[in-house]
């Protein structure tokens, strides 16, 4: 198996417009910068290498690298093991329903997305609605640097949904009283883990499945109930005056998480389409899988192993042998 590339060589190798020959792997696995994605790809490696005789190459890359290079077909990267929509939805209207070069699986699972505070900071403050933040002296509540306005992380760089929540920021009104923040994920959630230790109120973007809900008491705020005729957002890949056309002022509608792959890859290697589109994930089997890497800090590879060795049954049913 060839050595895996840093973030670095792989933008490079594909702004080169490189293939997988380059490498030398049958099957390339994008991965972004978030722990499910990450373990999911692990997963998927071990499944197709151990029972398809293919080597699989994990890339580290973002959502529109690896759309990219899914539409080219080239084998620069061949599948997206996490695409979150209505997130990416701009990549799948160009790509899935446009150019009809990518597929996306039939067997999405559902997820959360939403601000969330810790349940310590709804019951000592009264905090309950997103409309509530809407106030200078309840920013002033999570300020942690002294400058009298508080800190809302609304996610990490690159992330769709940080462009999103930066709009709706701005909407409902508390983007005018609050820093948002755009750290990686791991810092933010040390801070998460200091300010329960301490005591203090946190509020932060939040989605599922993650981890973050089996440690702590976390509240997701309420919002508006959607209305698709109150979401407009346009994203920067598709305009450079995004942030000014886009206007939101309601909550999420219904997310849901699905496994994407370039069409060519069903004439390379069937046998990997055939099970990338019978894998059936869920929010509770996705959250155990980063709560073993991030929490008891368990090394993807080999707990993808252990736990593909584990599950015979359903992995059985994901290569289509069993019910």
């Amino acid at each position: 198996m060839v050595k895996k590339l840093t973030g670095l060589a792989t933008t490079a190798m594909l702004t080169a417009g490189l293939s997988a020959g380059a490498w030398g792997a049958d099957v390339t696995i994008g991965v972004p910068n978030w722990p499910s994605v990450n373990i999911t790809a692990n997963i998927i490696k071990v499944i197709a290498e151990d029972n398809f005789g293919v080597d699989v190459e994990l890339v580290p890359s973002s959502n529109a690298v690896i759309f990219k290079a899914m539409d080219r077909g080239k084998g620069d990267i061949d599948v997206h093991p996490e695409v979150w929509m209505p997130n990416q939805a701009n990549l799948a209207n160009e790509y899935v329903e446009k150019n009809k070069t990518v597929s996306m699986s039939a067997k999405p699972y559902a997820a959360v997305q939403g601000i969330c505070v810790t349940k310590m900071t709804q019951e000592q403050h009264g905090i309950k609605s997103v409309l509530d933040l809407v106030n200078p002296d309840v920013s002033k509540l999570f300020d942690s640097d002294g400058d009298g306005r508080g800190e809302l992380w609304v996610g990490a760089p690159g992330w769709a949904s940080t462009n999103v929540e930066k709009v709706k920021a701005r909407d409902y009104g508390y983007g005018e009283f609050f820093e948002l923040t755009t750290i990686e994920e791991t810092l933010v959630l040390a801070q998460l883990d200091d300010a329960v230790t301490k005591k203090r109120p946190f509020v932060f973007f939040c989605y599922g499945p993650h981890h973050m809900f089996q440690l702590h008491d976390l509240v997701q705020l309420e919002e508006p109930a959607y209305e698709e005729a109150k979401w407009k957002m346009v994203q920067p890949t598709d305009d450079p005056d995004w942030f000014n056309k886009s206007k939101i002022n309601v909550a999420w509608p219904a997310t849901n998480v699905h496994i994407a792959y370039s069409k060519q890859l069903d004439g390379k290697v069937p046998e990997v389409t055939k099970l990338l589109t019978n894998i059936q994930l869920n929010s509770a089997l996705v959250s155990s899988w980063t709560y073993a890497l991030v929490v008891d800090k368990q090394e993807a590879a080999e707990y993808a192993k252990k736990w593909v060795a584990d599950n015979p049954d359903l992995v059985n049913q994901w290569l289509g042998l069993g019910s």
